[in-house]
């Protein structure tokens, strides 16, 4: 194929070395073979300098570099600031680099091909406070009332049991042989189906309960379209009789939250967070969290842990005598 002919070579100027002849003639290649975008083009541009004057830097020819250089470059990158993902992007430039180099026989191994990059730390789920949740929960929205029976019960579900959107929005009035989830009102609990196709219930607390009856009530006023048989058992519905999607329930979690005045915007996996992570702060029960939730490795759950260290830091922060000295450091009253 065109892309493995073998590699013409290229003169250097003066004060070149060959090795920039190299990047040169590969970012001709991505350039016109690969037909990459410019902007694409241009970072490679970029991070094949990087990876020239790092080699310049350790006295090592491209063509020489081996995966012990690649380590520590990335390790010097990591230690300077850089993101694991900016360090991952750097990477696949590099690797496309001596991959081609390969092809053209000019290297045997490449020494990019095994290295991993730094793992970014996970973000923390993003919970709502206790005051915001119970102001967000508390909300009546005047605009219409089948509307506003219909997701004051959704708010509740997400809140109050910490159901998936997907699972929420699978939910059936009642049980059958073909329901993904139901909700059994006199037992006050949701049956769901959450990731792995894995089955749990879990309780529905008594507000919830009241929301759903009147959602219930409300929902009984709809006639059912021929279209929207298949939906005819969900147990939440648009005007038109058809179950609710994520996407629908995404934008009036939105739209409520801006009605309510919440500080941020809210979104149904906000709601599920917030329900674990006051949950834990109350209890200070991992395992029981981990059930609720339907996570298969607690190690998921233990992420909550650190909202809740977060909570009990503030707490400190406010609270201890000791805590209110930590601002006065650096006053000139050092023990040496």
């Amino acid at each position: 194929m065109e892309r493995n002919r073998a590699l013409t070579p290229i003169a250097p100027s003066a004060g070149e070395k060959p090795p920039s002849a190299l990047v040169e003639q590969y970012l001709t290649y991505v350039r016109f073979e690969k037909r990459l975008a410019p902007r694409t083009v241009e970072l490679y541009t970029l991070d094949l300098g990087k990876l020239s004057a790092l080699a310049a830097q350790a006295q090592v020819d491209l063509l020489q570099v081996q995966n012990h250089h690649i380590r520590r470059w990335v390790a010097q990158m990591h230690s300077g600031g850089r993101s694991g993902r900016g360090i991952a992007l750097i990477l696949s430039g590099w690797r496309g680099f001596y991959r081609w180099l390969g092809r053209q026989g000019l290297i045997s191994s490449n020494p990019v091909q095994d290295v991993r990059t730094p793992k970014a730390p996970k973000p923390l789920p993003k919970a709502l406070g206790v005051d915001d949740a119970v102001q967000f929960a508390d909300f009546a929205s005047t605009d219409d009332p089948w509307l506003e029976a219909r997701d004051r019960a959704i708010v509740e579900l997400l809140y109050g049991s910490g159901l998936r959107v997907g699972e929420l929005v699978g939910l059936d009035v009642q049980a059958s042989a073909t329901a993904r989830g139901w909700i059994d009102l006199d037992a006050a609990e949701a049956h769901v189906l959450g990731k792995g196709s894995k089955r749990r219930t879990v309780p529905v607390g008594s507000v919830a309960l009241q929301a759903l009856a009147h959602w219930l009530a409300q929902r009984a006023s709809v006639n059912f379209r021929e279209s929207a048989a298949l939906d005819r058992d969900a147990l939440f519905i648009g005007r038109n009789g058809t179950r609710l999607t994520p996407q629908s329930v995404w934008q009036r979690l939105r739209r409520r939250s801006l009605q309510a005045g919440v500080s941020t915007p809210v979104h149904p996996h906000m709601l599920r967070h917030s329900f674990a992570s006051h949950l834990l702060q109350s209890s200070g029960d991992l395992r029981a969290v981990q059930e609720l939730l339907g996570h298969a490795n607690i190690t998921t759950t233990q992420v909550y842990t650190r909202l809740d260290f977060q909570h009990l830091a503030r707490a400190y922060d406010a609270a201890h005598p000791r805590a209110k000295l930590k601002g006065k450091a650096g006053s000139g009253n050092t023990n040496r």
